[in-house]
């Protein structure tokens, strides 16, 4: 069967992180610079040979300056060393009605296999003529798994940051002739 490259629309599409702050709310994160190539096997996702995903770990943007480049410190994602955070999808399967990406992440020198929950949007032709397929996706690591093991208690006993990262996007890919 013919092959079949999907790449991301970026004015279409966002990645984002939730975690817990002080664990009474939630700080949203986006990457600003990333990249997603898929490879079909003919023009639907029925059959997914590979995905592959990165991040680039400068355009992190959580509306806070100082943050940010506390998040770009060795004490997380260590910017100077590592620039990607890359995900390879290796699996893509859709069972009663639940589609699930299974693929390995890798943040800074770790890798670690990860599950992500898939919502297929559909696939449409724009008004340019382009044929385009969308998708809500979602999920969840502990960021200590992947070496991001910085931490702080306050004086009080909470915990500053949360292990546990949500990961959200919206993602919408074209497919190319």
């Amino acid at each position: 069967m013919k092959k079949t490259t999907w790449l991301l629309d970026p004015a279409h599409s966002e990645i984002f992180f939730k975690v817990k702050h002080l664990m009474i709310t939630t700080v949203t994160g986006y990457f600003r610079k990333f990249t997603v190539t898929a490879i079909t096997d003919g023009d639907t996702f029925d059959t997914v040979d590979s995905i592959d995903f990165a991040a680039e770990i400068d355009s992190v943007d959580t509306n806070n300056a100082q943050r940010d480049e506390h998040l770009r410190s060795a004490d997380f994602f260590n910017a100077a060393e590592q620039k990607w955070i890359k995900f390879l999808g290796t699996k893509y399967e859709t069972l009663s009605g639940e589609s699930k990406l299974y693929g390995s992440l890798t943040i800074g020198g770790t890798t670690k296999p990860v599950v992500i929950n898939v919502e297929f949007g559909g696939i449409v032709t724009d008004g340019y003529g382009q044929t385009k397929a969308g998708f809500t996706i979602s999920g969840k690591i502990n960021r200590k798994e992947f070496g991001l093991t910085w931490g702080a208690v306050t004086e009080a006993g909470n915990v500053v940051v949360s292990d546990e990262v949500k990961i959200h996007g919206e993602i919408q890919l074209i497919k190319q002739a």
